[in-house]
């Protein structure tokens, strides 16, 4: 099945050496709420935990991407992750997009490629700020 949301935060809470207790006090949150969250019982933190989570387990731009995908696969309804809608809301071409590539069932492969091609855009403009 892979990674779930919980099992991610507790490797992580272990990767930096916490204990269940302070990692709880660290979030202000309860002992007990953290280890349902980590044990997938729960998968409603509010978005200020999710901060917090990103901020105490010291997460980079990727791993926080990754536990919202992940915290998204654990709701019980189909859902999105946390930072995403808002964006797919304001943008008609993003929806238009993404329909068309599910009715075209775009491969991985073509989906790579058209990451890549942004990827190198964030390159080049990191690189011209330095310029």
């Amino acid at each position: 099945m892979g990674e779930t949301f919980g099992f991610f935060i507790a490797r992580k809470k272990e990767e930096l050496d916490y204990t269940l207790r302070g990692f709880a006090r660290k979030l202000g949150i309860s002992a007990v709420y953290l280890s349902n969250l980590e044990k997938d019982r729960r998968n409603d933190p509010s978005d200020e935990i999710i901060k917090r989570l990103d901020e105490v387990l010291l997460l980079t731009k990727e791993e926080h991407a990754y536990m919202l995908d992940l915290l998204a696969k654990a709701k019980k309804r189909p859902s999105v992750a946390s930072d995403l809608p808002e964006y797919i809301n304001e943008r008609d071409i993003v929806r238009v997009a993404l329909r068309t590539a599910k009715d075209v069932d775009v491969t991985d492969e073509e989906w790579q490629d058209f990451i890549e091609r942004l990827e190198k855009r964030i390159k080049k403009a990191d690189a011209d700020k330095f310029e």
